[in-house]
């Protein structure tokens, strides 16, 4: 039946060939306009010059030429068995820097590494595939690959190698991993020597006692390698074993397994016993973030609907129909993935099979071949009639968001959010409509602002302006309006518009001093009880007036001690039942918090109701008007238009012998085992699921897992959204190191200790860290990594960058040791629970851009319409130039740090003839002005390409001028590789790993702790595996 191919033999779609059903499968980042007249290909400066005017020494700097000679070598003529020695550059010069410590390598499966003797399995289980493949086929999950190596793009084109590589995939050279070319040091396992071939990599022992930072294990060149790769390269999720780097934009092919982007493992192939994993030191767990974006040239998640029958389940234990489930006894019967038991197909879904198992409408039924589908549901999954979404915007019009501008902002933001650029004097929503609604059509907003009271809008669209309705005792909230108060944004738009621009003078003359924002919010939940919503609610000084009225808690006495924790959370009662009475509502909020002088808002307490209802908090320190007005504004239209559903509820299921251990994120779960209830969730929300063993697995099947979250569209729907994952399962642990994904570990131990802030101590969590950093690498050191002299340092290779991840997290806001205004830190703290996967990785290790050695090409379309984005540098203060400019970005914030002795010429081409120095520049600047010159247009353009790549914080640059600025301590601060926040360098803290490690392996290793503090870590069993139980 050709008409159903098998997926591990489909490679059409993956040789530079347009995929049929998905006609645009390269991915195009947003490239910004030039200016009018202005050709972008044409000489760099006037009279010829080019940026190497900037800089008169660049041989020191990560230049892309020197990148691009180190990242892809030529291949063309070697044989395999030769590219097993070629796949590292000379690492014996390496580890002769490296001393008593030694860095030596190990492939955990790379692409030097011997084949494995792949499984046998039970009969075939798998909808996707058949189990026999002929030579030279990708074998999907099935154990290990037929390949046997197992590195990240080892299987990707294995037919195309058989007959030839295709040129771009030739680019990689076969022994080393594509994440971290041969130019970094941690080299491949040594493959057995070849008669006369020298082995490279073998590792050796030297006297000099130094270890060079160049040639430690480095993110920014794990980031730019497989992003230059997959401009060019889908990802097939079936054939491709390991996911891209999460701050990588790739296009993804579902084949049947979701998209890394819905779902991250943390093991692609799982021990088939706890003992098994806890000799690796590694959490099993996963990573969701079940509505995330989509790039251009990926398909939409398909929507089925079955009518009032509901889609097909398991009896038993109730998941859904998904691709991983078999079909006997000629198509009448469908056996679970995830509990084998057999089902019996209704008659209205039954379809014949053919001789393999397989239906024969499985291609025409998303279901049966996507990992990621959405279901229409019957009204046996309402909990109330599913309506539009309802947007209830709570301003706050005290005294400080006037005096500081703040209103304004928000005035402005909420006008972008429904409008955008569209003209405001075009009242007809007729023909043009579409082009103007930024909202579903179904959605309804409103409008409220509140000081000492509260005010309330009639917003009908009859009306010349809006009618304002004061509810001026707070003590027992209510809604003073039945009808006018939620309205079509399009009907209503000349009221709303007036009214929105009037608010800034209409209390500019009566100031008042305490906001009641407790109150506010119950008014605002009693709006929305009957049909659950979305509220963004402003606030820019602490809520002291009505009931839940809040003080200041932070006298800065408890810092540093035990009692400090108790700032981490709140105590108020009142407080806590609001936000469960939102997420029985579904009701979420989001808060846009504005500290214009600094001050103290108790993130802790207000925060706590986004949190639990799946909202999120917008904090701006320092607020200042002309700065952040940009910010704030685009973040509030970026909160309104991404994808986001209410009244939601989720539940994780996974195959026999796995049970799910805990969950970590933002949500309300009454009891363990319960579902998760979200007020509302929204594309960039993510959460964590820990799995454990509550028995052995069968190494000869699969490992499946299956998210379900149940929510109501924006536009009215009620849907189901499931997300299927499978994983391969090995007798011992050695397969599963050769399939870790470390984007996905690092984001379930950062859950994990952020979940701990309420019961542990600062420095009892960075201590767990460090612990269980040490315990993943002794593990791996001990039980994997083959004989290797006691001196080296021996990473695995898909972990190369772990240690940096985990320095980086113990230098985060939310964990660094020092003083920290407890808002910042708590803020931090509750943002790194809903992190996705991207946000993650640049928050614990930012991208850094150098401008003034910006490359003619750089920053503009190459000849296939992708934006050639330069290298990213390493994040340390010796990567610096005198004289430069650096674009800093860990997707909170975007800093442009300029040297104090920047090149005048630099300053002219990117602010214009007028800046020729530094203190002309305005330090309140938040974006480029467009100019026709050649490094405006490239900085802009990589800006915008950073815009698409990161999570919900709006992209605006900051000006840190050396010497200026205050910026530029968080410019410093950023430079995670040295030594800073009260941390070491990454080189000492690699040097302190080591000799932890080699403690473990003499069986002398003791805790940094005195017995006070082990014993508050006793229950960390991040110390030693199982993890953090």
């Amino acid at each position: 039946m050709s008409q159903y191919p098998n997926y591990g033999q489909t490679q059409q779609p993956y040789q530079g060939q347009a995929n049929p059903s998905n006609p645009n499968p390269q991915f195009r980042p947003p490239v910004a306009p030039s200016p009018g007249g202005y050709q972008q290909t044409s000489a760099a400066y006037p009279n010829g010059a080019s940026n190497q005017q900037y800089m008169q020494n660049n041989a020191q700097g990560f230049s892309g030429q020197q990148q691009d000679q180190s990242y892809f070598p030529p291949q063309q003529g070697i044989q395999p068995q030769q590219q097993h020695a070629m796949g590292q550059p000379d690492m014996a010069g390496l580890t002769n820097q490296m001393g008593g410590m030694g860095i030596g390598g190990e492939n955990a499966g790379g692409y030097g590494a011997p084949s494995a003797e792949r499984p046998r399995k039970k009969r075939d289980r798998h909808a996707h595939h058949t189990i026999e493949q002929p030579a030279g086929g990708s074998q999907a999950f099935d154990g290990m690959p037929q390949g046997g190596g197992g590195g990240p793009y080892a299987n990707q084109f294995a037919n195309q190698f058989s007959q030839g590589a295709a040129p771009a995939a030739n680019q990689f050279p076969v022994a080393a991993s594509s994440y971290a070319p041969g130019s970094t040091t941690i080299s491949t396992e040594p493959p057995p020597q070849q008669p006369g071939t020298p082995l490279v990599g073998m590792p050796v022992q030297s006297s000099q006692g130094r270890v060079d930072p160049e040639q430690i294990p480095s993110v920014p060149r794990s980031r730019d390698v497989p992003a230059a790769h997959f401009l060019e390269h889908l990802y097939p999720t079936i054939e491709q074993h390991l996911p891209p780097p999460a701050a990588v934009p790739f296009v993804a092919y579902d084949q049947g397994n979701a998209s890394p982007k819905f779902t991250r493992l943390t093991l692609n192939n799982i021990p088939a016993s706890n003992d098994h994993l806890a000799s690796t030191g590694l959490p099993l767990g996963l990573i969701l973030q079940p509505l995330t974006r989509l790039q251009e040239g990926e398909q939409p998640v398909p929507v089925i609907d079955y009518g009032d029958v509901g889609p097909p389940r398991c009896r038993r234990c109730r998941a859904y129909i998904n691709p991983f489930m078999t079909f006997r006894s000629g198509g009448n019967k469908f056996v679970c993935n995830m509990c084998t038991f057999p089902n019996d197909v209704t008659p209205e879904y039954f379809s014949p099979t053919d001789p393999s198992g397989i239906r024969i409408d499985r291609m025409q039924r998303p279901e049966l071949h996507l990992g990621t589908v959405e279901f229409m549901v019957p009204k046996e999954y309402w909990a109330k009639e599913p309506v539009g979404l309802r947007w209830l915007f709570l301003v706050d019009v005290s005294a400080e968001a006037i005096n500081r501008g703040f209103l304004d902002a928000v005035c402005e933001g909420i006008l972008n959010a429904l409008y955008g650029d569209s003209n405001p004097n075009d009242e007809d929503p007729g023909a043009n409509g579409a082009e103007k609604r930024k909202l579903p059509e179904e959605s309804r907003i409103g409008i409220v602002t509140y000081d000492r009271e509260v005010h309330f809008y009639n917003l009908r669209p009859g009306l010349s302006q809006a009618q304002m309705m004061v509810m001026s005792d707070v003590e027992d909230a209510f809604v003073p309006l039945s009808k006018g108060l939620f309205v079509d944004p399009v009907e209503s738009r000349k009221v709303i518009t007036s009214l929105v621009k009037e608010l800034p003078n209409m209390f500019s003359q009566v100031k008042s001093p305490d906001p009641a924002l407790l109150p506010t919010l119950d008014a605002a939940l009693a709006a929305l009880s009957k049909t659950g919503g979305k509220i963004i609610c402003s606030l820019a000084s602490l809520p002291t007036w009505g009931p839940g009225r809040l003080f200041v808690r932070d006298d800065g006495k408890m810092h540093g001690n035990d009692a400090e924790k108790r700032l981490f959370t709140t105590e108020h009662a009142e407080w806590k039942r609001t936000a469960n009475k939102m997420v029985e509502s579904g009701v979420g909020v989001d808060f846009f918090m504005a500290a214009p002088s600094g001050g103290y808002l108790d993130i802790a307490t207000i925060g706590h109701v986004s949190g639990l209802t799946g909202g999120e908090v917008y904090y701006y320190p320092n607020f200042h008007a002309p700065r952040d007005t940009l910010k704030l504004s685009n973040e509030i239209k970026h909160t309104v238009t991404r994808e986001t559903g209410y009244q939601a509820l989720m539940k994780v299921r996974c195959s026999n012998g796995l049970q799910v251990s805990a969950y970590h994120g933002n949500f309300l779960q009454h009891t363990f085992g319960a579902d998760l209830e979200f007020g509302t969730i929204d594309a960039d929300k993510a959460l964590g699921v820990m799995f454990s063993y509550d028995g052995k697995l069968d190494p000869r099947l699969d490992a499946h897992f299956q998210s379900a979250l149940l929510y109501t569209t924006a536009n009215g729907e009620r849907r189901v959204r499931c997300s299927n994952i499978v994983a391969s399962v090995s007798d011992g642990a050695m397969e599963g190191m050769k399939f870790v994904d470390q984007d996905a570990v690092t984001n379930i131990i950062a859950r994990e200790a952020a979940s701990r802030m309420v019961e542990r101590s600062l420095k009892d969590i960075r201590n767990a860290l460090t612990e269980k950093t040490v315990d993943i690498l002794a593990g791996y050191r001990k039980n994997f990594s083959g004989s290797h002299p006691p001196g080296q340092l021996v990473l695995p290779e898909n972990l190369k960058e772990f240690s940096m991840y985990m320095l980086g997290l113990t230098k985060s806001r939310a964990f660094k040791g020092g003083r920290e205004p407890t808002d910042r830190r708590v803020h931090d703290v509750r943002m790194m629970k809903s992190m996705g996967p991207t946000e993650m990785s640049l928050y614990l290790y930012p991208r850094i851009y150098s401008v003034h050695n910006l490359g003619e090409q750089d920053g503009f379309a190459n000849e296939k319409g992708h934006l050639r984005m330069p290298n990213s540098i390493r994040a340390s203060f010796s990567k610096i130039e005198e004289g430069g400019a650096y674009i800093v970005d860990n997707g909170q914030v975007c800093l442009l740090w300029l040297h104090a002795q920047v090149s005048p010429n630099l300053l002219e081409d990117l602010f214009g003839p007028e800046y020729t120095d530094l203190q002309k520049l305005d330090p309140f600047m938040s974006q480029l002005p467009v100019l026709e010159t050649h490094l405006n247009a490239q900085v802009r353009n990589i800006l915008q390409y950073l815009e698409g790549t990161r999570g919900s914080k709006a992209l605006t640059i900051q000006l840190a001028r050396q010497g200026l600025d205050g910026a530029e301590y968080e410019f410093a601060r950023l430079l995670y590789e040295d030594r800073n926040n009260e941390a070491q360098s990454y080189v000492d803290w690699l040097v302190h790993l080591h000799r932890h490690i080699q403690l473990e392996l003499a069986g002398q290793r003791k805790k940094e702790d005195t017995s006070g503090e082990a014993t508050a870590l006793a229950g960390f069993a991040g110390l030693r595996a199982p993890y953090w139980n």
